[in-house]
């Protein structure tokens, strides 16, 4: 005997994805700590807090590839709940005239700690520092996916980057994920 299929049960199976996938979501600026701009003392709260280090993100306003990986990355509860555990962030934006201390203690405008610091020209650029303020890893650019960008954290949190270039980490990460 064959059982009639309510259309509503359908439409619940076909919304099912879509319903988990908006859980999923949160807003792209929850990714970021609030910062008073001073990087020493972010570091010291990186510190207090346990986490493994900073990460900076440099921006612009009109970058594709920006608005992409908040879009697309930086607003996923996993991507978030990775990265906040392990790091504080914080957004640079590389035309900024905001004044900011460096882990120095040196006073600039964020466009200034952008490129003259950090040789920062094209972005998205994502900086991670250690606990003594020291930069350990680079990435320039958006990465493929979520996927790619927690294996961007994990190369840092893992000491990787001691190790061996992200593209050979990567590479070995999607030859452990192959089926």
């Amino acid at each position: 005997m064959r059982r009639a299929v309510l259309p509503g049960a359908w439409l619940a199976v076909l919304l099912l994805p879509a319903v988990a996938l908006a859980q999923d979501l949160r807003d792209a600026d929850a990714f970021f700590d609030q910062s008073l701009g001073d990087l020493r003392e972010e570091l010291a709260i990186a510190r207090e807090e346990g986490k493994d280090g900073v990460l900076l993100f440099f921006e612009q306003e009109e970058c594709p590839f920006c608005r992409r990986m908040k879009r697309d990355v930086l607003n996923r509860a996993v991507v978030q709940d990775y990265f906040r555990k392990h790091f504080r962030i914080l957004a640079i934006d590389i035309e900024g005239d905001v004044e900011i201390t460096d882990f120095q203690g040196r006073s600039m405008r964020e466009k200034d700690f952008a490129f003259r610091v950090n040789r920062v020209r094209a972005t998205p650029v994502f900086l991670f520092y250690d606990l003594h303020g020291r930069p350990v890893a680079r990435y320039t650019g958006a990465t493929s996916g979520v996927e790619e960008f927690l294996w961007l954290g994990e190369y840092v949190v893992e000491g990787k980057y001691r190790d061996m270039p992200f593209t050979r980490y990567k590479r070995q990460k999607r030859r452990q994920s192959a089926p």
